[in-house]
């Protein structure tokens, strides 16, 4: 009998299968795309980021969280693990206020988005440990170069984007936005296509408890968390 392919490659994070995958990473990255849906999307004023909920029926908010304040002008959406996410919000918080203490400078989106990617590859390189199964949208006002959203690997990799999605409805959002989503779009606007993505994707009505949606604006970086009366109203212009 032979033995199926990958075997015996798959079980530590250092070895390579001989067509050169590392297939802990890979598996990271299906918990990612069974993760809930989340979608980031900017234009030239504010940074947009929304989220799926799946709350049970007898479920506090505390410990569900799936939208992570870092510092007033970044937000982390997350698809994966919710407990590893929360570890690597933690690094980014700290270089956060390391920034802030040792420069007197917020600091820059990519920067923050480094930290949690430069953390994430040192787990693939490590004996006895396994990947970080999550993903993130790091989104943010940056102070050099204004609105800026990047998506992150398990592997450590990352990328910018005016608008991307990660999680279980990634593929379907992304093909929707890449249809839809205009440069020049309105703040309004661009909640709206935010908002109609999110819902194409999820597997039943969107409702307000069933999503988070966090807006931050270039003239005034600061983290809003949006109200279930300003998520209604979005809801109810569709």
């Amino acid at each position: 009998m032979f033995s199926p392919p990958g075997a015996g490659y798959d079980r530590s994070i250092t070895s390579y299968s001989p067509d050169g995958r590392l297939f802990q990473v890979e598996y990271a990255i299906e918990a990612v795309r069974r993760g809930t849906t989340a979608i980031g999307c900017r234009n030239s004023e504010a940074v947009i980021l929304a989220v799926e909920k799946r709350p049970q029926p007898l479920q506090e908010a505390a410990g569900a969280e799936k939208i992570f304040k870092i510092d007033d002008h970044v937000a982390a959406a997350i698809a994966g693990l919710t407990a590893d996410a929360r570890v690597l919000v933690d690094e980014a918080r700290v270089e956060a206020q390391v920034s802030i203490l040792s420069y007197d400078e917020k600091i820059q989106v990519e920067e923050c988005t480094r930290v949690i990617c430069d953390k994430a590859q040192l787990y693939t390189l490590n004996a006895g440990a396994r990947p970080y199964g999550v993903s993130f949208l790091i989104a943010g006002i940056d102070p050099i170069k204004g609105p800026q959203i990047f998506m992150t690997d398990p592997s450590g990799a990352y990328w910018g984007y005016r608008a991307i999605a990660i999680g279980a409805g990634a593929q379907n959002a992304k093909d929707f936005l890449e249809k839809e989503y205009q440069d020049e779009m309105s703040t309004e606007d661009l909640k709206v296509l935010t908002i109609r993505t999110l819902q194409k994707v999820m597997d039943e009505e969107l409702k307000p408890d069933k999503c988070d949606i966090v807006v931050i604006m270039k003239e005034n970086p600061e983290f809003k968390l949006l109200t279930e009366e300003e998520k209604q109203a979005i809801i109810a212009s569709l």
